[in-house]
């Protein structure tokens, strides 16, 4: 079995609209499954759990990154290989992977395991919120195999072009955890929350497999391992995971800003966090797509479909979320005591969306840019404009901004500037790229 869709030769709107209407729904899932939590954490627990939460969620956030940026380098290298046509490729490729994804996963559980009182040192937790924290999150990681190779299997099924599926999984994923979560929670506390994850995620990761097995599309032929594989595997995930990873660094360091307000603005923090998930997961969508179609018009020998989808990503994209920033600015302040219902938290959320409201159209065009370049094969590329405007823009900013009298209001500023400057630097190198292939190719005939 090669790709379910035809990027090279079908229609572009068409294709592109059949790989990421499902991947939306994926996501947006996804966002519910979050969400979930934290509306149980918050309304049954309160405002200390609710900043407990927050101060785990970098840690989060930055295992999820890795997880996605290791998966997103290998749908690269695969997607090019479908769209040669080169089964016995493919095949080889999975069996290497696949083995080198779950070595990946246990030696960095056991890693994170051992350094995680170190990490949450560095992260400013507070003490009154610290042991919640740890806890939490010593007992996350024990699951965190589940996510690693969840992202696995969904990579593999996006690199064939099947999203539907991965919306399926999800769906299921979080159904149970709506039913477990306030069981978990009740019984066991804060720390229900972190086993109803690893439970759902587990089942997830059996439905992916069961499907692709049945399907012919995963298999283990142990002799087909290749370690010729390994270099060009690396050299695309590390690019990846640290492009994907430096979005939860700068959360990370953020999160440590703000630590030095109050519980109320981590908690604050937190929900905008989860917030926003309903504006950044469309472009990550789009990402992970583009990425996945250029890959296999790059491996088809058609690079002269890129600008056409490029095109539809960015229009479509761009209409969605600037409809659903609409909705989130003006809905702030309701949308925030679903979780934690206080005055002080419902203000601070609001300012928070009214300054970077506008900022997640620039993301999403931002978004659409990094899949491109991505799927033409070059992640490190992506990895450069994500620490430009990251780690140079955006963290200095924020503390800078964070100390003036703006106080968290510099902190939001920053965010707003870092999504304009990441806009335009992505549209720039495209543009040069872009010329530089055609000056080459009219040099050519």
């Amino acid at each position: 079995m090669i790709s379910n869709i035809d990027f090279i030769n079908d229609n572009t709107r068409k294709s592109f609209i059949k790989m990421s209407l499902p991947m939306m729904a994926a996501m947006f899932l996804n966002l519910a499954y979050n969400i979930m939590d934290s509306i149980w954490v918050g309304n049954l627990l309160g405002e200390t759990a609710m900043a407990a939460l927050t101060s785990s969620t970098p840690v989060i956030l930055l295992l999820t990154a890795i997880g996605m940026g290791a998966t997103n380098g290998l749908s690269i290298i695969l997607s090019q290989k479908i769209g040669a046509g080169d089964k016995k490729q493919v095949d080889s490729l999975v069996t290497t992977s696949f083995v080198s994804a779950l070595l990946f996963s246990v030696v960095l559980t056991i890693v994170l395991e051992l350094g995680l009182p170190t990490i949450l040192n560095w992260l400013n937790t507070r003490s009154e919120i610290f042991d919640m924290a740890y806890d939490y999150l010593a007992i996350y990681l024990l699951g965190y195999i589940s996510t690693f190779l969840y992202l696995y299997f969904a990579a593999l099924l996006r690199s064939y072009g099947n999203t539907s599926l991965q919306a399926i999984s999800i769906l299921i994923c979080t159904i149970l955890d709506c039913i477990l979560n306030p069981i978990f929670i009740r019984w066991i506390g804060f720390n229900g929350a972190a086993i109803t994850t690893i439970v759902s995620e587990s089942i997830s990761v059996l439905i992916l497999v069961i499907y692709m097995i049945r399907k012919k599309m995963f298999s283990l032929h142990f002799s087909m391992i290749d370690f010729h594989f390994i270099p060009p595997m690396v050299k695309n995930a590390l690019p990846s995971i640290v492009q994907q990873s430096i979005p939860a660094i700068s959360t990370s360091f953020l999160t440590a800003v703000i630590s030095g307000f109050s519980v109320t603005a981590i908690a604050g923090y937190g929900i905008t966090g989860k917030l926003e998930t309903i504006l950044l997961y469309p472009a990550m969508a789009f990402n992970m797509v583009m990425t996945t179609i250029i890959g296999q018009c790059i491996g088809g020998k058609r690079a002269d479909r890129a600008n056409e989808y490029l095109k539809c990503s960015i229009f479509n994209g761009g209409a969605i979320v600037l409809g659903l920033s609409v909705i989130v600015v003006i809905f702030a302040k309701p949308l925030s005591r679903l979780f934690v219902n206080t005055s002080g938290v419902a203000e601070l959320v609001s300012m928070y969306f009214l300054i970077v409201g506008v900022g997640y159209v620039f993301n999403t065009i931002t978004n659409c840019l990094l899949g491109t370049i991505n799927g033409m094969g070059k992640p490190t590329v992506g990895m450069l404009l994500m620490t430009f405007y990251y780690l140079v823009v955006r963290m200095p900013l924020a503390w800078i901004l964070s100390k003036s009298f703006l106080g968290l209001d510099g902190v939001w500023l920053a965010v707003l500037i870092s999504h304009i400057v990441a806009c335009l630097s992505a549209t720039l190198y495209y543009l040069i790229y872009r010329k530089k292939s055609q000056i080459k190719a009219n040099n050519i005939v």
